[in-house]
């Protein structure tokens, strides 16, 4: 097993110039984390999946993931042959792919869904996980830009979506994201929204939450803050 080839190649077509392209794939056997984040940021021994998220044309420069849009309507296409494919030089991204590479491809989807107007959910993941290949590196100062990128983008999914039974996760990241950026304040209410939010089921969730609320009280405190009287607030707005 040792000697197995980490990455696979598959096929994919591209919404934009419709032309077939190969994109490569970390195998599922090797995909294990050996650690995680509160953030679900994830760590691995050899490859890491996340670099090999971003599929990128290399005909047109169209860059998405699986989870970006599939069809391009005529003014989505007008808006990326403006912004990125009248300037890109045609280039490949198959193949092993180092933390600048990963980087490029992230950097390259963002501004191809900001192009084509992409929903917020997917600019929210983008932008989390540009912050986690800053994070990778420690480079504090532009993964905190970056986290707070994303934190405005999930609100936006929240505010245009709301939250049902089956979200518990956007609750918690929108809350851990505040904590991860010092929006202490806000935290306590995004994780006392979700620990008491009767709709929502997911056990998992709801006691990370409470995991984070507890940690979270605890930097508070050496903060001079008290979370009781935010609580408070809450309960009499």
């Amino acid at each position: 097993m040792s000697d197995l080839v980490p990455l696979y190649s598959i096929k994919v077509k591209c919404c934009y110039c419709d032309r077939e392209f190969e994109t490569s794939r970390v195998r599922p056997s090797l995909k294990k984390a050996i650690r995680r984040d509160t953030d679900f940021c994830s760590y691995y021994k050899a490859e890491n999946p996340d670099f090999y998220v971003v599929r990128v044309c290399p005909t047109c420069g169209f860059a998405s993931t699986e989870n970006s849009a599939d069809k391009l309507s005529d003014a989505q296409r007008a808006a990326f042959k403006e912004r990125i494919g009248n300037r890109w030089n045609p280039r490949q991204f198959d193949g092993h792919r180092s933390w600048e590479t990963a980087l490029e491809t992230y950097k390259l989807a963002l501004l191809c869904a900001q192009s084509i107007n992409d929903k917020d959910r997917i600019l929210a993941s983008l932008l989390h996980h540009i912050a986690w290949l800053y994070r990778y590196k420690g480079d504090t100062e532009q993964e905190q830009r970056f986290l707070k990128f994303s934190l405005e983008s999930y609100i936006n999914v929240f505010e245009r979506d709301g939250v049902g039974g089956n979200d518990a996760r956007l609750l918690y990241l929108i809350g851990e994201l505040n904590r991860r950026t010092g929006n202490f304040s806000d935290a306590v209410k995004w994780f006392s929204r979700l620990i008491n939010d009767q709709r929502i089921m997911d056990a998992a969730m709801i006691r990370a939450a409470r995991e984070q609320w507890s940690l979270l009280r605890e930097q508070m405190r050496d903060a001079k803050l008290d979370p009781d009287a935010i609580l408070s607030e809450m309960e009499g707005s």
